[in-house]
């Protein structure tokens, strides 16, 4: 019996099995015996409490939910709030009040920059404008939307970018003339803005959170610092390597249904002549929101500014679209609060596994398994943890967890600091499997072009591709551009 008929008597049979696997799972792990410690090289000793153990059952639980779309993925984070409290593995303080993290807030923020500039009409004048440069070939409008998503997370948050850019993808997929179906230029076009955005946010200190994190962290452990155009001159190759083979990518699974859109660049120019000149709204929220980019951006360069918490200064354009009415009460209801709910969870799920040990635990036991391994193993095994963990939670956390304990283990093996910070910096930015690695990933999936399943079936060949991509650059690329790998 198929699922349409099963779901038409009543009964959606997978979804339920889905559904009782995810329950299985937490109940397997939560009421299970105690695991076993385990000891860092140092002899530094990490027990695995009743909370911790907790913890990865609810993690298990909502990963199984998210993938299979159990339940709306806003309504599985409620459940990860939920079950933290009602099993006391953490307070209800602290469960839900990472639901308000400033984190969750910048995504909000972000997203009410999309939402006005397609209110005001800036989105549609800049499709407009690019299908005008770009042309009629399908082929171009994904290789270009591509390469200014990934430009922009150069010089903002990636958060921010997809934001920007996915109401513009949208005022380009009306102009394809399918409607609101779901095609394969579709499924490409959205999907593929949520994989470059975090290729091209890798390449600079600009495009996210975590490689100002993970910069502090090296300098804490090993005692030097990576400068801005350190990181940048190496991950600069492997980020446009990765945009360029994304396109690749996306033209064998999703090649457009129409490799032409007959008369696009004449429509494009048409339209873009009737929106007139510039409004007055269009000129402030731009005003607006590239003020709040520019402060975001010198925070980098001017201590002064620093001390200020980029979700404060971004959440001020939200403020300002209000005072001076280019938004009204009315345009919250458009907010999409799924989404906003889906990181939510993601923020509740990666605190609870980092404040109850869970996380540690895991990162220790996983990389002891390769302490006596080759170097290149032991790098790319490293690589591969914090792929796996920033895909359930958020990179930031995935790198707290596994820098740390990696660069104490890797003097044991010989292999120079460098090339683990790398490694890790490039995986924490292209979590391609799950909607809830990265805010760009959940922004895409408001298209309802694409399901969790297939971004999650997808995302794991575009992962494969970026394990190759990631091997030849430790092993051949880096250490030719000057990159230390090994120490004596």
């Amino acid at each position: 019996m198929g699922n349409n008929d099963a779901a038409a008597q009543g009964v959606d049979w997978k979804n339920t099995l889905f559904l009782l696997l995810g329950l299985g799972l937490f109940t397997l792990v939560y009421f299970s015996p105690a695991w076993p410690d385990v000891f860092d090289p140092l002899g530094k000793k990490f027990v695995l409490t009743r909370e911790g153990k907790g913890a990865i059952a609810v993690f298990l639980l909502a990963g199984t939910w998210w993938v299979f779309e159990v339940l709306p993925i806003g309504v599985t984070s409620i459940a990860i709030g939920v079950l933290q409290v009602l099993f006391l593995i953490r307070p209800a303080g602290a469960a839900f009040k990472d639901f308000m993290d400033p984190s969750v807030l910048f995504i909000y923020a972000s997203v009410m920059i999309g939402l006005v500039f397609t209110k005001t009409g800036l989105t549609k004048r800049l499709a407009y404008k690019m299908l005008m440069i770009v042309g009629e070939k399908t082929s171009m409008i994904y290789l270009g939307c591509m390469v200014v998503t990934a430009a922009l997370t150069h010089i903002m948050a990636h958060t921010a970018v997809a934001a920007t850019i996915y109401p513009l993808l949208l005022s380009i997929y009306s102009l394809y003339g399918e409607g609101d179906k779901q095609t394969r230029f579709g499924k490409g076009l959205f999907m593929s803005m949520a994989y470059v955005a975090g290729a091209g946010s890798v390449i600079t200190l600009l495009g996210a959170a975590r490689g100002a994190v993970a910069v502090g962290f090296y300098k804490d452990i090993v005692g030097t610092e990576i400068s801005f155009f350190t990181l940048s001159y190496y991950m600069f190759p492997i980020g446009w390597l990765m945009v360029f083979l994304l396109w690749g990518f996306f033209m064998i699974f999703f090649k457009p249904e129409k490799a032409v859109i007959p008369g696009l660049r004449e429509k494009a120019t048409q339209l873009n002549a009737q929106l007139g000149s510039l409004t007055k709204n269009e000129i402030l929220a731009a005003i607006i929101v590239v003020s709040c980019i520019v402060v975001l951006s010198l925070r980098s360069f001017v201590p002064a500014l620093n001390a200020l918490d980029k979700t404060a200064i971004i959440l001020v354009s939200t403020l300002l679209f209000f005072i001076t009415g280019i938004m009204g009460i009315e345009d919250l209801e458009n907010v999409p609060w799924n989404i906003i709910l889906l990181f939510s969870g993601a923020m509740s799920i990666g605190f609870c596994l980092w404040e109850t040990g869970a996380a540690k635990w895991m990162a220790v036991n996983w990389l002891l398994l390769f302490q006596k391994a080759n170097w290149f193993i032991f790098i790319m095994s490293i690589a591969f943890f914090v792929l796996v963990m920033t895909n359930f939670i958020m990179n930031v956390a995935a790198i707290a967890i596994s820098l740390p304990v990696a660069l104490v283990v890797a003097p044991y093996l010989k292999v120079a600091p460098e090339v683990i910070f790398f490694a890790a910096l490039v995986t924490a930015g292209m979590p391609f499997l799950l909607l809830v690695g990265a805010a760009p990933n959940a922004i895409a999936y408001d298209s309802k072009q694409f399901t969790s399943g297939e971004f999650f079936k997808y995302g794991l060949l575009a992962s494969i591709m970026l394990m190759v991509v990631l091997a030849l650059f430790v092993a051949v690329i880096w250490p030719l551009m000057g990159m230390p790998v090994t120490i004596k």
